[in-house]
């Protein structure tokens, strides 16, 4: 179990490390398969939310630290979403104002608390690991391959985040608990997969990832985070 201190420490190091680095280069005419236009329209709606109720859910914790975190974590979440909108001017397209996979999502996540939350966000954490680095393996266009491993290099911060924090909030349940929430919880990222699968099926298609591999790729990535949130093994991504 990971104790609750020095949740920011990364962020702000990582933080630092972004501002030195230099910017994608925007200049760059992108040819993007029509699919793979509107796929990417939809993820920069998901990555553009203010993250207001999940500071508010973090600051009920109690932990000054952890909310820093996850308000540096808000920050790099739209830093993806304005390197998105770079993408999709480059390719000539514009941003969409809204999706209605977006309006369900956040509409689910502000059911509950905080640990509600953090679960829904981290299965759309994990989707996100595998579908950027379709786009980066296949997309065929050098910006995009750059953005894409640029936001993977964060998600592959994100998800282990995420999951430590869940991991300090199911400590102490019993088995039985733990065995019906982390069902119900992979029930629910599968919904979520699947959906994005057939959602999302032609850019992946022109990226070379079938619906199938896809979904059996994401859900192995979730099951690995799932192990870590609720048997304490290290997450690897």
């Amino acid at each position: 179990m990971t104790e609750p201190h020095e949740w920011s420490a990364e962020f702000t190091a990582r933080a630092a490390r972004r501002t030195a680095e230099p910017e994608p280069d925007w200049t760059h005419v992108s040819r993007l398969h029509p699919a793979v236009v509107r796929s990417v329209q939809k993820f920069q709606v998901g990555e553009s939310g203010d993250g207001a109720h999940l500071i508010a859910n973090a600051a009920t914790v109690g932990d000054r630290d952890y909310e820093t975190a996850i308000r540096l974590f808000v920050a790099e979440e739209q830093n993806h979403a304005r390197m998105l909108a770079g993408i999709l001017r480059s390719a000539g397209a514009q941003t969409k104002g809204a999706h209605w996979s977006d309006t369900v999502f956040v509409h689910l996540r502000r059911l509950m608390g905080l640990k509600l939350e953090l679960m829904v966000l981290a299965i759309a954490e994990i989707v996100a690991l595998r579908y950027y680095r379709a786009l980066a393996d296949g997309g065929g266009d050098d910006l995009l391959t750059d953005v894409s491993e640029r936001i993977l290099d964060d998600e592959r911060h994100h998800v282990p985040f995420q999951c430590r924090r869940l991991n300090l909030a199911f400590d102490g349940i019993r088995a039985p608990a733990r065995i019906f929430v982390k069902n119900a919880w992979r029930t629910l990222a599968l919904g979520v997969v699947v959906v994005v699968a057939v959602d999302h099926g032609p850019a992946l298609r022109a990226c070379g990832v079938t619906r199938r591999s896809f979904v059996v790729d994401t859900m192995q990535l979730f099951d690995d985070a799932a192990a870590t949130v609720f048997d304490g093994v290290l997450m690897r991504v």
